[in-house]
């Protein structure tokens, strides 16, 4: 699997590319495309660990990807970092719900 064959699941593959790569309120706009999105984990660590600058990734902007890079200049794999934290929100979801159901 290459590190771009998660591109073919995203619900934006049948956009027109134009609609993504906007400026101003336009982008929010654009990352509504990206509710719900099969793929949105890696299309946001793609374009962390490649740096990309311009359009609409994961449901961020440019601006939003700027900040978050700058407030972890350390991470070193974005897509590990946030599959990891996708991976125990699901886990704190379910016994969360378990717990509900429990009392």
């Amino acid at each position: 699997m290459t590190s771009t064959d998660w591109s073919d699941r995203g619900l934006c593959r049948t956009a027109d590319p134009d609609d993504l790569f906007v400026e101003g309120a336009a982008q929010n706009r654009a990352k509504i495309l990206c509710t719900g999105c099969p793929v949105l984990t890696e299309c946001l660590a793609y374009a962390l660990d490649h740096r990309i600058e311009h359009g609409v990734w994961g449901g961020m902007t440019e601006r939003e990807r700027r900040a978050l890079l700058r407030r972890r200049p350390t991470v070193t794999s974005w897509l590990h970092l946030l599959e990891t934290a996708r991976v125990e929100h699901e886990r704190t979801h379910e016994a969360t719900a378990v717990a509900h159901r429990a009392s």
